[in-house]
């Protein structure tokens, strides 16, 4: 399978709302990461040519457990676009994604360009205007979440949707190695976490990407919104639920999704 096959694929699944067979295997050569993110840049492109914007970026497998389970040493990234995003408190419809998931991350927006190729965590937080809470909603156009680190890649790293809470909080004003961070559904906790969990500390996910983008010539620029990685274990969305991420020194971040319809 060619990189043109493998965009035609994942176009049709994100048109027709059909999720198609996995990738692995398929794309030629198999196994090859960087072909993956060939079809990551088409895909994008032609998003971007269609009128969609650019709005930042997103860390995924940020967990060592998930790499491991993967076979994969290190984390990857895709490309957040402004119809991705919800409104804190918002519902996300019936029919808009495939197979979500939600997890509770830590998301950073920008003051300062980040075009370095190696990159310290002092870069990062001095080019980081402040901090939300978020809610990222993956979702894959891989039937049945049946992934690889090629599939994910591939697939815009598993992307759908995010909700960003809206009372910024200075980045020297919040633990984030230590915040605790707990997922509820009705009010019942279903994970829990903390900033650890991702790369040991956020900043750390984030000074991976940037130096990961600089080095592929798309480098982080200020006003860009950063999704860290997640702080406890990802959650399937039950239609008709709805979900509060708090995380210690960030506040809370909530959305809802609809109801499947009657018969459906």
């Amino acid at each position: 399978m060619s990189v043109a096959v493998a965009v035609g694929e994942l176009r049709r699944a994100y048109e027709l709302g059909v999720p198609c067979a996995p990738l692995r295997g398929r794309l030629v050569p198999a196994g090859d990461v960087g072909m993956a993110y060939e079809v990551q840049r088409v895909l994008v492109g032609e998003w971007v040519a269609a009128g969609r914007r650019r709005v930042g970026a997103k860390v995924g497998l940020t967990s060592v457990a998930v790499q491991r389970q993967l076979g994969v040493d290190q984390p990857d990234f895709g490309v957040l676009l402004a119809d991705m995003a919800v409104p804190d408190g918002g519902e996300v419809p019936v029919g808009r994604l495939l197979q979500p998931r939600v997890e509770a991350e830590v998301a950073f927006v920008l003051g300062g360009d980040l075009p370095y190729e190696q990159v310290t965590a002092v870069d990062v937080i001095r080019a980081t205007d402040y901090l939300l809470p978020a809610i990222e909603i993956v979702d894959s156009r891989i039937a049945s979440w049946d992934i690889s680190i090629v599939d994910t890649v591939a697939d815009n790293a598993s992307s759908g949707m995010f909700v960003l809470g809206t009372r910024p909080r200075r980045l020297a004003d919040v633990d984030l190695r230590h915040c605790g961070m707990v997922l509820e559904q009705a009010g019942v906790p279903v994970s829990v976490g903390a900033g650890a969990a991702c790369l040991g500390n956020p900043v750390h996910a984030v000074a991976w990407l940037a130096g990961t983008l600089a080095r592929a010539g798309s480098p982080l620029r200020a006003g860009d919104v950063v999704l860290s990685g997640a702080l406890g274990p990802v959650v399937e969305v039950r239609p008709g639920a709805a979900y509060r991420a708090r995380i210690a020194g960030l506040g809370s971040v909530q959305v809802a999704f609809a109801a499947a319809e009657e018969g459906v």
